[in-house]
């Protein structure tokens, strides 16, 4: 089954499953932010910036010095509660060896706590690395980061029965716009792909065509 397909799947289980009020407020946001018009995330030509994050092991990984090793593919996601993003990662540990045949490595980054990262690495069996980014400050640079307006806290709290603020250990309700950044040796972006709407993801294979454009 692709990515695409079991996006779709995950998308029919959400209608059935969420309360429909919940659902609109979601559906309301994406539709918001759509509309918006603005320019989500680094474009391509830009130079990445630097960062400083760690990993679920506590280790700190520092992403120059992995592009010194090779192009790295940079994923910003929601966080291990979100089915959407769960799928997504599963599809790109699939494709991780070809990642790797093509000498580049894949760099997963979320809002969660390191705690959560290590129990969804484990649980997913994911074998790259999960960085936590505290406060999506790295995110935030990336052009990602957005402030949960007030009618979507009250959704996530009271029909979700989740309190992103606790589960990320902050003091404020953000998530990251789901991207993906393919960045050369000299930091250069590459490839962008970006999306407001969280339920739609970028293709495994479409990643691994972009990769040997490098």
């Amino acid at each position: 089954m692709s990515l695409k397909e079991q996006l779709e799947q995950a998308k029919s289980g959400f209608i059935a499953r969420v309360p429909v009020d919940a659902q609109t407020q979601i559906f309301r946001h994406i539709a918001e932010q759509l509309q918006e018009g603005r320019v989500n995330g680094l474009q391509v030509g830009d130079t990445a910036p630097n960062f400083d994050l760690i990993n679920p092991l506590g280790e700190l990984i520092t992403l120059y010095d992995e592009l010194a090793k090779g192009p790295v593919v940079l994923t910003f996601y929601r966080g291990s509660w979100c089915p959407f993003c769960n799928i997504q990662l599963r599809a790109y540990q699939e494709i991780l060896p070809d990642i790797h045949e093509l000498g580049a490595q894949l760099l997963a980054i979320s809002p969660q706590s390191p705690d959560n990262s290590l129990t969804q690495k484990e649980k997913e069996q994911l074998t790259f690395q999960v960085l936590s980014d505290p406060d999506g400050l790295v995110a935030d640079r990336y052009q990602l980061m957005f402030e949960m307006p007030d009618y979507l806290q009250h959704t996530f709290k009271h029909f979700l029965g989740r309190d992103l603020a606790v589960f990320n250990e902050t003091d404020r309700w953000i998530l990251p716009i789901p991207g993906i950044f393919l960045l050369d040796r000299e930091r250069v972006v590459r490839y962008a792909h970006v999306s407001p709407d969280f339920m739609t993801r970028l293709e495994p294979q479409e990643l691994i065509s972009q990769l040997k454009k490098l």
